[in-house]
């Protein structure tokens, strides 16, 4: 293993179970637990998650008071609770700058969630965040930047709530197809 992958590994050793982070998540407390509970995969996404064939480890950084994570997060658990062979784990992002700064946003934020897949040997071909594409584009928008902090949030909650984690699930689904498509021509 590289330098990487070792730090990688261990970062995964560290981290928690998703529910071992539930039990303990204190800001959103309510949310958490709600979103979680009605989190499921949609059945469209079926098809795509019976043809993949890898074995994923998702490590998520994120700190329980992050809106984006709480409405994201427990979707992520559940797709990975549906793939044969993958887990979910979490990392606060606070308490783990070394692995934060490795997957920086476009303009260099620390922005959360952030979903690292790692393959079987602790290789990170990808990651996911931290929103989905379609809602980051409305919210950099110059109309969305115009608006009230608290109206632009209220609409951010709103298409959270109309999406049920759709967007997100399908985001990352491609991610590992295209993983397992690269994989097959090399």
């Amino acid at each position: 293993m590289n330098e990487r992958q070792l730090l990688l590994r261990d970062a995964w050793d560290r981290a928690e179970p998703f529910g071992v982070f539930l039990d303990v998540a204190m800001k959103h407390r309510e949310l958490w637990h709600a979103i979680t509970r009605r989190a499921v995969v949609p059945a469209e996404l079926s098809p795509r998650l019976r043809a993949l064939r890898g074995r994923y480890r998702f490590l998520v950084l994120l700190e329980d008071w992050c809106g984006d994570a709480v409405n994201t997060v427990p979707y992520m658990q559940a797709l990975a609770a549906g793939l044969p062979g993958s887990e979910l784990r979490v990392l606060e992002r606070d308490l783990n700058p070394e692995i934060m700064d490795l997957y920086l946003s476009p303009k260099g934020a620390r922005a959360i969630p952030v979903c690292v897949i790692l393959d079987e040997q602790f290789r990170d071909p990808c990651w996911w965040g931290s929103r989905p594409t379609e809602l980051q584009t409305w919210v950099m928008s110059p109309a969305a930047q115009a608006m009230d902090k608290d109206e632009r949030y209220k609409r951010i909650r709103a298409w959270y709530a109309r999406d049920r984690g759709r967007t997100t699930l399908d985001e990352i689904v491609t991610y590992l197809e295209r993983i397992e498509q690269k994989a097959k021509v090399a």
